[in-house]
């Protein structure tokens, strides 16, 4: 009897530790292509919230640095241009109001719309984001943050975020940038949706250097 008692608990036992053995984790995303973004619903197989959270930050961060949107996101006094995020040409500084200066401001070429001919970009509002709001060589950490902090954003809560990206004419240019520029990965109503997903979520950052500079690799 005692022996019949220790093997069905040697037989417990080992179906325990098997059924451990075989415990899986969720299958991964399908990749998608540099031009696409992933849709929220990719992201429900992460159990854990704050995780699903940052992971839904990390593919939005592909616009936030893409050169569509990080261009006019400079640390410095000029914005950058190009898909190699060069320094604009003509030379021009952001000014105080981050709208250029006297006879060099911004809309002195851009206007509301790409000019075709000439090949100037333009949408409403053209002007560079302030310094506070700087992207370029950032982490996603780090960029999460600063959207975050209402010091830094102008105010904006999460809802105010999430209006921001899904409507504002500025941002959908990203989209549109015309002749010879790269769009901005997906759309802007997927890019919209990632990030209403992300602040439902619980809004967690993306773990590593936040307030620091992403490190630059050598070359």
């Amino acid at each position: 009897m005692l022996r019949r008692s220790s093997l069905v608990a040697g037989t417990c036992i080992a179906l325990v530790a098997g059924c451990r053995e075989t415990r899986t984790a969720p299958p991964p995303r399908p990749p998608v292509a540099a031009s696409d973004l992933r849709a929220p619903g990719d992201f429900s197989s992460i159990a854990d919230r704050d995780d699903r959270a940052r992971a839904m930050f990390v593919e939005a961060s592909k616009v936030f640095l893409h050169p569509r949107c990080s261009n006019c996101h400079p640390a410095g006094d000029m914005p950058l241009q190009g898909d190699d995020g060069r320094v604009h040409d003509p030379p021009v500084v952001r000014g105080p109001s981050d709208e250029g200066v006297p006879a060099l401001g911004c809309t002195s070429c851009h206007q509301d719309r790409n000019l075709e001919l000439s090949r100037v970009p333009g949408a409403p509002k053209w002007q560079v984001a302030p310094r506070s709001m700087a992207w370029v060589g950032k982490t996603p950490g780090a960029i999460c943050e600063q959207l975050k902090d209402r010091a830094l954003n102008g105010g904006r809560d999460l809802n105010g975020i999430v209006e921001h990206v899904a409507h504002d004419e500025l941002v959908r240019w990203g989209w549109s940038p015309g002749h010879g520029r790269t769009a901005a990965p997906g759309t802007q109503a997927r890019f919209a949706a990632l990030v209403a997903a992300w602040a439902d979520a619980g809004a967690a950052c993306p773990r590593g250097e936040k307030q620091g500079e992403k490190r630059e690799e050598k070359r």
